[in-house]
C-alpha cells in the first residue's frame, strides 16, 4: 500500500503504536482513537498544575508534563511526560500527546495523534490528524478537517485515482521531521512525506512526497504612491 503507516511514521516513536496494528492506510487509525481511550486511559495527574487549568475526569497527564493556567483539556485526552500545555491550549475530545511535546497558546486539537516530540506552538488548529516524530507548525498553520461539502473524504493516489478514506473529517498526515511554514493551510486528506518543508504561506491540497520542498510562487505588483 502506497499510505502504510511505516512509510510515514517511526512506530517506535510513540507509546500508542497499538493503533495502527490494523491500518492498511495511516489514516485508519484516526478511527481507533475513541475505543482505544475508552479501554486504555487510566485518569491521572502527574505532572504539574501552574495556576488552575480546567481539566475534566477523563485525562491522564504524563510525569514532567506543565500545564499552565488557561490550557483546557477536555478529554478524554492522554497527554505523554515532559510536555507543555501553554496558556490558552484547547484539548478537545480524542487526544493523544507523546512524550517532549509543546501544545501552545491559542491552538486546539481533536480527535487527533501527536508522535514524541512534536511541536505546535502558536495560533493552529489541528483536527483529526496524525503529527509525526518531531513535527512541527509555524504559526497560524491550519489543518481543516471538513470538505465545504460536508463529503467523503478522498485522497489522490499515486497514479491520480481517489482512494475513497471513508472519513468524512480527516485533516492532515505529517510524516516524522515534516515542516509546515506560517499561515499555511492544509486542506483536508492531505499527506506531507517524512522530512519534506512546505513554505510559508502553502494552500496545499494532496501528497507532497517524501524528502522535498514545497514553495509557492508569488508574483507582486510594485507602483509609485500617489501623494
Amino acid at each position: 500500500m502506497p499510505f502504510a503507516p511505516s512509510d510515514y511514521l517511526d512506530l517506535s516513536r510513540t507509546d500508542h503504536r497499538a493503533l495502527f496494528e490494523n491500518a492498511a492506510n495511516v489514516w485508519d487509525a484516526l478511527r481507533q482513537i475513541p475505543t482505544y481511550l475508552q479501554f486504555r486511559l487510566k485518569p491521572g495527574i502527574h505532572g504539574r498544575l501552574i495556576g488552575k487549568p480546567f481539566i475534566s475526569t477523563m485525562v491522564y497527564i504524563g510525569p514532567g508534563t506543565i500545564i499552565e493556567q488557561g490550557a483546557m483539556i477536555k478529554g478524554p485526552a492522554w497527554i505523554g511526560a515532559n510536555c507543555e500545555i501553554r496558556n490558552g491550549c484547547y484539548i478537545r475530545e480524542n487526544v493523544i500527546v507523546g512524550n517532549g511535546c509543546v501544545l501552545g497558546n491559542s491552538c486546539e486539537f481533536k480527535n487527533s495523534i501527536l508522535f514524541d516530540g512534536v511541536q505546535v506552538p502558536h495560533f493552529n488548529y489541528v483536527g483529526d490528524s496524525i503529527l509525526g516524530f518531531k513535527s512541527h507548525l509555524g504559526a497560524g498553520v491550519i489543518l481543516s478537517n471538513v470538505k465545504l461539502d460536508h463529503g467523503e473524504v478522498a485522497v489522490t493516489g499515486p497514479d491520480g485515482q481517489l482512494i475513497a478514506t471513508g472519513l468524512r473529517k480527516f485533516g492532515a498526515i505529517l510524516g516524522d521531521y515534516a515542516e509546515v511554514g506560517c499561515n499555511s493551510v492544509l486542506s483536508p486528506g492531505s499527506l506531507i512525506g517524512r522530512g519534506t518543508v512546505l513554505y510559508p504561506g502553502s494552500q496545499w491540497r494532496g501528497v507532497a512526497p517524501e524528502g522535498s520542498i514545497v514553495k509557492q510562487k508569488q508574483t507582486f505588483d510594485i507602483v509609485p504612491r500617489r501623494e
